[in-house]
Order: C-alpha cells, then sequence, then structure tokens
C-alpha cells in the first residue's frame, strides 16, 4: 500500500536573541543584525509536523490524531512562553535559530514512537520567515524560506501584488546556527529583485511582449542563483494570487 502523508499544526509562543557571548558586540550586529537587539523578541511559532506511513485498514488514519496532537503539546509545553536564551538549557551553547529549534522539535518528537514516521518539521518564525527540517536530510542539514512581496504591471497594465518565497537549502552552521545570513539574503533579494521588478512594467524589464508567471519565477531564480553568500538556492515560488501560484527550481 502506498504511503501517505499527515500534517498537523499547533502554535506555541516563545522569545529568543541571537547572541553569542565570546564575540563582541560589533561582531554581533554584523552576523545577527536586528535579532542581536537585548533584551530578546518573541515570536508566535507555527509548527507543522509531517508525519508518514500507511493508511491502517481498520481505523482508515495514518496515526491516530488524538494522540499526535496530544504528544506535540507535551512536547511544545517545555518551550511555551519560555526565553530560549534565559530558560532552556539546550541553548546555553548554541544560538536559538529557526533551524537550531526546528531540529531540537525533531529530536523530541523522532522518539515518539505512537506519532509512526517522521516526514519533515517545519517551524515559522512568522508569516514571512520559517526553516524545515526533513528526514531526507537529516539533523544537520535545513531549508530556510523568506517572504517578499513586489507590485508590477503585466501586459493587461494592471499592477499585481506578488509574493515571492525564496528557499535557500544546505547545512546549518555549527556556530551561528544558520543555513544563511537572512541580512544578506535580505539585502540580495532587494537589490537584485525587488528594486528592479517593484512598480515597473515587466515587459520592459524582462525585454518581451508578454510575461508569464513561469517566466518571472524564472528570471528571479536568474538573479539570485550565482550570489548567495552561503547555502544553495533550491527553490522560487510566486504566488499571483491564492489560486494560482508558480515554483522554479532550476
Amino acid at each position: 500500500m502506498a504511503s501517505v502523508l499527515l500534517t498537523k499544526r499547533i502554535e506555541f509562543a516563545a522569545a529568543h536573541r541571537y547572541i553569542k557571548p565570546e564575540w563582541d558586540e560589533t561582531k554581533n550586529r554584523a552576523v545577527f543584525g536586528l535579532c542581536y537587539n537585548p533584551p530578546a523578541h518573541g515570536h508566535n511559532y507555527m509548527v507543522e509536523v509531517t508525519v508518514v506511513g500507511e493508511v491502517d485498514a481498520k481505523t482508515g488514519m495514518v496515526v491516530n490524531l488524538f494522540d499526535l496532537k496530544r504528544i506535540l503539546l507535551d512536547v511544545l509545553e517545555e518551550f511555551d512562553h519560555k526565553n530560549l536564551n534565559l530558560d532552556m538549557v539546550y541553548f546555553q551553547d548554541r544560538v536559538p535559530t529557526s533551524e537550531n529549534l526546528a531540529r531540537l522539535l525533531w529530536a523530541k518528537l523522532e522518539v515518539q514512537k505512537d506519532i509512526g514516521a517522521l516526514h519533515t518539521v517545519r517551524l515559522y518564525e512568522d508569516e514571512d520567515l520559517y526553516a524545515e527540517i526533513t528526514a531526507k536530510g537529516g539533523l544537520d542539514v535545513a531549508s530556510v524560506t523568506r517572504r517578499y512581496s513586489f507590485t508590477a504591471v503585466q501586459e493587461d497594465n494592471q499592477g499585481r501584488e506578488w509574493d515571492c518565497f525564496v528557499t535557500v537549502h544546505g547545512a546549518i552552521d555549527p556556530v551561528i546556527g544558520m543555513v544563511t545570513d537572512i541580512g544578506s539574503l535580505d539585502r540580495l533579494v532587494q537589490e537584485k529583485v525587488l528594486l528592479a521588478l517593484d512598480r515597473r512594467d515587466l515587459c520592459q524589464v524582462l525585454g518581451a511582449q508578454t510575461v508569464t508567471g513561469e517566466q518571472l519565477a524564472e528570471h528571479i531564480w536568474t538573479q539570485l542563483v550565482s550570489s548567495l553568500s552561503t547555502g544553495r538556492l533550491s527553490n522560487v515560488r510566486l504566488v499571483q494570487s491564492r489560486d494560482l501560484s508558480f515554483d522554479y527550481a532550476g
């Protein structure tokens, strides 16, 4: 029987600060930017846990949803409304980045046999940023996705707002706890994509009579793929509306 993926979402709140105590303020600010600011900043995290397995012939389920929710709540209770730097022993010697927190949650959930086999743990800091750990990649590798928005004119002379999700994949740096420097990624996307496309005529920018969503996604990929400081560009998702999106992965 074919395997089925089942995903459960659940929220918790926590605060964190990106800091390496052995570094001076200049280096901390250069590497972590606003995330270094004291004392800490909070997030209403959303965690998506995906499990994989065959559908049980008797229950019709991959896993019992009641058990899955109960175990998720039990695991997240340890982190809920906590300062990750001050209250969590796990982060005494590592930066509480989304990547590090996601893989910690993976390690805690992986031993919970009642929820079956883990496939993916995706942790949202907010609607614009999430980190993802997968069984295929292992605990030392993650993907980070950042959302950007711009407005541009297509051939119908109508302005349209686009959401652009840029995904970077790679090893989690053991020192800073990140796949890629988000500040550097923001600056890169601002320079290569947003400044060139926002409030512009896409036909003029791309030098074409018509510009499809597929072409625009490929164009954005081309602008970014060779310019990342760390990590590997793995996907560009361009959302035109709630009903239509385009993915380009090289």
